[in-house]
């Protein structure tokens, strides 16, 4: 894995800017999130600011006065302000561009990105996609293209998994046998554990799924419909089995947990250490040190103060972290996004891998519609969470006078 310390582009006095960047969806302000939307534009645009060597030069919104807005506070000009992606790129010709709009719209304009002809990377906020197919789709359109896929799946380049990592190659768990997640939900919230789950794995194909399912409330973020509960199992190639206990009543009391034959690690305990491990023969745990980070970014020293400042709006959104703290997961995703165009090394979160991991959702979601075991790969095109929906399999809280745990099984 490149190290998450930025990279620095190197340019001629004078000449073109290595890569030009271009944010699509840049949505409201920051300040504001909500499960309509995080405006990840902003978060995308202090990534390609805090780069020497890229400028941002142009972003695209349905709403104008959100993408004004967004271009004030970033530093472009009026020229480069859109309402259409289509106008945005051909009166542009960005190399990469950042599309940050809900996971419903992602296939149709990453694949109009993908065929632009200025085009070298797009960079796709997470989850992929609302269908498998759409899922599907965006890969293979980007690799027919020639075009780099990614995936913001930024929790790859926290100290806390790279530590963890480091702890799982070196032995000090012993052989992995199960990977083990929490959690809010599969979809949104279970892209990050599926795809951290992937990388402890190195990548070792998955073969059988079993999950059950329940959507007991409405539950929507982003326009996606999320399963309020799940449990699950899968079976990689060698052996290793995987767990899921997500939602409601979740089973685990920490984000990951990986069990090995000698010992267990855990990542993001609730309300203890983000990095802790231990021996089968050992009482006590041994607390990793992961400053500055947490599970999710800069947590101590000038780098929390620098995301307080963010947030209170002493810092206009999308400043960028100086290049001499660390930076957040978001702009250590986007240094690596830019430095795989600048040295054609392929990325940990190229489209292939957020596939595999996403595929992995889409199958716990099938198994449950099947009620029975999937086999991968998977041999579907929809959505089989918001096919139950709309064929009411799932009892609502209060729809019927129960609690709407029947599930989907």
């Amino acid at each position: 894995m490149r190290s998450h310390r930025l990279r620095r582009l190197r340019r001629r006095p004078g000449t073109r800017p290595r890569v030009e960047a271009a944010v699509v969806g840049t949505g409201p302000s920051p300040r504001d999130p909500s499960v309509s939307g995080r405006a990840m534009g902003y978060h995308h645009a202090a990534g390609y600011r805090r780069l020497r060597g890229v400028d941002l030069v142009a972003c695209a919104d349905l709403v104008p006065a959100h993408a004004r807005r967004f271009a004030a506070n970033v530093g472009i000009p009026p020229s480069g302000v859109f309402t259409s992606t289509a106008e945005m790129l051909a009166r542009t010709e960005p190399d990469v561009v950042s599309v940050c709009v809900p996971p419903a719209a992602h296939a149709d304009l990453v694949v109009q990105c993908a065929r632009a002809a200025s085009v070298r990377a797009v960079h796709c906020e997470k989850p992929m996609a609302t269908t498998w197919r759409d899922c599907v789709r965006m890969v293979e359109v980007c690799e027919a293209e020639g075009v780099r896929l990614t995936f913001n799946h930024q929790r790859r380049f926290s100290v806390v998994t790279e530590r963890a990592k480091h702890l799982l190659d070196e032995g000090a768990i012993g052989r992995l046998v199960r990977v083990e997640m929490g959690g809010r939900n599969l979809f949104d919230y279970g892209t990050h554990l599926f795809d951290l789950c992937r990388l402890f794995t190195d990548g070792e194909p998955v073969e059988r799924v079993h999950a059950n399912v329940d959507y007991a409330r409405e539950n929507q973020r982003y326009g996606a419909p999320q399963e309020t509960w799940a449990l699950a199992q899968w079976r990689y190639r060698n052996g290793v089995v995987g767990l899921a206990s997500t939602g409601d009543g979740s089973l685990l009391n920490c984000q990951l947990r990986l069990v090995g034959r000698e010992g267990t690690l855990e990542v993001g305990r609730d309300g203890g250490p983000p990095l802790r491990h231990r021996r089968r023969d050992e009482e006590e745990w041994t607390v990793v040190d992961t400053r500055p980070d947490a599970v999710n970014g800069p947590v101590s020293g000038w780098g929390l103060v620098t995301e307080v400042a963010r947030r209170t709006g002493v810092l206009q959104p999308g400043t960028p972290t100086p290049r001499w703290l660390p930076g957040t997961l978001v702009e250590r995703a986007i240094a690596d996004v830019v430095a795989s165009v600048d040295d054609g090394e392929p990325s940990p979160l190229s489209g292939a891998s957020a596939l595999a991991s996403t595929e992995l959702v889409f199958a716990c979601w099938e198994s449950a519609r099947r009620g029975k075991a999937v086999t991968l790969p998977l041999d579907i095109e929809e959505n089989p969470l918001e096919a139950m929906i709309a064929a009411g399999r799932f009892a609502l809280d209060g729809a019927d006078g129960t609690d709407g745990a029947t599930g989907a099984g």
